[in-house]
């Protein structure tokens, strides 16, 4: 479960789906092409979603990777949604950082594999409190950055996704039977960085939610 800001209340978490390479400064700097292609999609566990502020340092791994996203949490699912009711479903947002095993991934797409390793691993998503739909309506633009001890390393605005929230969830909806519980990662800016063991890190999206992470 996810902590609601300003409430005892919690959020159970079924699945966690990210989107990949959603804007086109990051996909740029990895390499890529960020002309509109179909977007693609990767999961991480649910339970490597992390609330407690720490970020244990993966083994075999020499180069971890912060990128700081905007979290969708969703009250409601189906298949084939439609735009015009894919932000009906979403129950509120967040922030949170998809920490990345780099040199792993790296390894793995040379050998055209799969990047499981390198993406669902231990603590590798620590979130922030999810914020209601309700009280902060549906975000379409906004400062989204992250700081690596107090050096700003990241900054983009929501409105630089390739693909926009009811997009993702229309797209999502093509694939997987999306549900209530469901959290979707959306993306993140250019700026993405190796941290160390004892680094902080300090995140956010203006007027939805800010998270302190610390690299133990």
């Amino acid at each position: 479960t996810l902590p609601v800001a300003g409430s005892d209340a919690v959020f159970p978490v079924r699945r966690v789906y990210c989107v990949g390479r959603n804007y086109a400064d990051h996909a740029i700097e990895m390499g890529h092409d960020p002309s509109r292609e179909p977007p693609f999609f990767f999961q991480k566990n649910p339970d490597n979603l992390v609330t407690d502020g720490r970020f244990p340092y993966p083994p075999l791994s020499s180069n971890v990777h912060f990128e700081v996203e905007l979290v969708m949490a969703l009250k409601a699912g189906g298949q084939n949604i439609v735009a015009e009711q894919a932000l009906d479903c979403v129950w509120g947002y967040g922030v949170g950082i998809d920490f990345t095993r780099r040199d792993v991934q790296d390894g793995l797409k040379k050998a055209g594999r799969p990047w499981e390793a390198a993406k669902a691993f231990e603590a590798s998503a620590p979130v922030s409190a999810l914020v209601p739909a309700s009280r902060v309506g549906h975000p379409q633009t906004g400062a989204i950055f992250l700081d690596v001890n107090g050096v700003r390393k990241q900054s983009g605005d929501l409105n630089q996704m390739i693909w926009k929230l009811p997009e993702i969830v229309v797209e999502l909806s093509k694939l997987f039977t999306l549900a209530a519980g469901d959290v979707i990662m959306t993306g993140t800016p250019a700026g993405v960085g190796p941290i160390l063991r004892g680094d902080t890190l300090s995140c956010g999206v203006d007027g939805i939610a800010t998270l302190e992470v610390s690299v133990v």
